[in-house]
């Protein structure tokens, strides 16, 4: 049996992220455009990739329908110009869509199917709100298959803060409030922006430009969150501040083979390593990303140790702290979410998963002395998704005098 091929992220770009409604930025632009926009972005600024060189365009999209429908892979790749030999598929794993179009793309060039592909996702929130046009079997409930919480998402994080009850309002606002600082400390150092595709917008005002994500808060204070309502429970925990809003955006990626990558001259930032995806209690789906997590060290032969770059998702503050304490880590923990994560930025569902390896993969540039990376989140229904990536610029002299630092 042949060997499988390594798989390697070759790039990533995202739209700015927007708020969902009348009043975003993005209420007059389609869902599909979007994601066009991100493709020809990713495509542009990668033109040693011949176009007929892309074997498939998997992206996804949590509700397939109006303009996230109509098979939004094969849709978007004719938008973005690519050859009609090109084909495309659309992909629902709720907000694990981008991760599940990389790890899918991923597993069809390891086993030498594909050399090229295209992955990521894109959720207008504003056009189709979350849960619009679904129609839960009645069994779900009246078999006590799930909760009733288990379908309204911040419910089921509200039970996490039941379950540990170490996990506390004050912990999770400030987690929120240092996710708002450092995405604001990334921006104006010009980081978070390397990555952005410009998006032309309209509105009743006339035409813009979205060059940033819509939703920062910047100036969150502690007072200023604890202040907040609680919308799922009377004195609950989960408010607007300590978690992820509601949100417009897309994100595109190249995943290939390393040796087609070595081939067409592109560039190499991650290498993957492993991935997984576990399910949960759907009640506390927030805790999906600590079994995703196990089993992919696993799969890898690594420990949480070996790890020294994390990008999770921030659909609830109360979710990411559940995976640091169950790993025995710090709430400020500098290798976790450098710039911030979704509470700051948005989480437009399907697309998240390519923004956690996009940034991800630029941390890598700037930590030669870590090898190994996680891009990891909670999805809905109760599961998770984890996937471990290695740095291409490792330097073992840098690791050895980073951990004689750390020792002093």
């Amino acid at each position: 049996m042949e060997q499988r091929s390594e798989v390697v992220f070759v790039d990533g770009v995202r739209t700015p992220f927007g708020r969902a409604g009348e009043k975003g930025m993005y209420w007059g632009t389609r869902a599909d455009d979007l994601v066009v926009k991100a493709m020809v972005g990713l495509l542009e600024r990668n033109p040693q990739l011949p176009k007929d060189r892309v074997d498939d365009v998997a992206l996804a999209a949590t509700t397939q329908t109006g303009d996230q429908g109509l098979t939004i892979g094969r849709s978007a790749a004719l938008l973005a110009g690519l050859p009609r030999t090109v084909p495309g598929y659309a992909i629902d794993r709720m907000c694990a869509g981008a991760m599940t179009s990389v790890t899918t793309v991923a597993g069809a060039i390891a086993f030498g199917a594909y050399d090229v592909a295209i992955a990521g996702g894109v959720e207008h929130m504003g056009h189709h709100p979350m849960g619009s046009g679904v129609d839960p079997n009645p069994r779900f409930v009246s078999e006590r298959i799930v909760g009733t919480d288990a379908l309204v998402m911040g419910a089921t994080a509200e039970r996490i803060h039941d379950r540990f009850p170490q996990l506390t309002r004050e912990r999770s606002d400030r987690f929120a409030m240092r996710s708002q600082q450092k995405a604001a400390a990334a921006y104006d150092a010009g980081l978070m922006q390397r990555d952005l595709i410009p998006v032309a917008t309209r509105s009743e005002t006339g035409w813009g430009l979205a060059i940033r994500d819509e939703v920062m808060r910047p100036d969150t204070t502690m007072e200023g969150l604890a202040g907040l309502k609680t919308p799922f429970r009377p004195h609950g925990r989960i408010t607007a501040g300590n978690a992820a809003g509601l949100n417009d955006g897309a994100t595109a990626s190249i995943i290939a083979s390393a040796d087609a990558a070595a081939q067409l001259g592109l560039p190499v930032k991650m290498k993957m390593v492993s991935f997984a995806f576990a399910g949960v209690e759907p009640e506390v789906m927030g805790i999906g990303p600590i079994p995703s997590t196990e089993k992919a060290l696993v799969k890898a032969g690594l420990t949480i140790d070996d790890i020294g770059l994390f990008e999770l998702n921030e659909a609830f503050a109360v979710q990411v702290l559940s995976l640091l304490d169950h790993f025995g880590m710090d709430d400020e923990d500098p290798r976790v979410n450098p710039w911030g994560g979704a509470i700051a930025v948005g989480h437009p569902l399907a697309s998240s998963g390519v923004r956690l390896m996009l940034q991800l993969a630029r941390h890598f540039e700037v930590h030669p002395e870590v090898r190994y990376g996680l891009t990891a989140m909670c999805i809905g229904l109760g599961q998770g998704g984890s996937v471990i990536w290695e740095n291409p610029g490792f330097d073992r002299k840098a690791a050895k005098k980073a951990e004689k630092a750390a020792n002093r």
